[in-house]
């Protein structure tokens, strides 16, 4: 047996890792984007957006490595 569970139940629905993950990544790429934006930092970024999916990305892959083992 592993020490991490395979789904996450809420009720009868089972949610894959992944799914939780790439949830909670674009919820942090999210609040990071509107940081940026409210203190005028995004001015200095080439391309705003795609800073949003590669913060969406890297916590993705933070949150499934470390937070919730995929």
């Amino acid at each position: 047996m592993n020490g991490y569970p395979g789904e996450w139940a809420l009720g009868s629905v089972y949610f894959p890792p992944f799914l939780i993950a790439s949830f909670l990544g674009l919820l942090l790429s999210w609040i990071t984007s509107r940081l940026l934006n409210r203190y005028r930092l995004s001015r200095f970024l080439l391309y705003p957006p795609g800073v949003f999916i590669a913060l969406a990305v890297i916590y993705t892959a933070v949150i499934g490595s470390w937070v919730i083992p995929i």
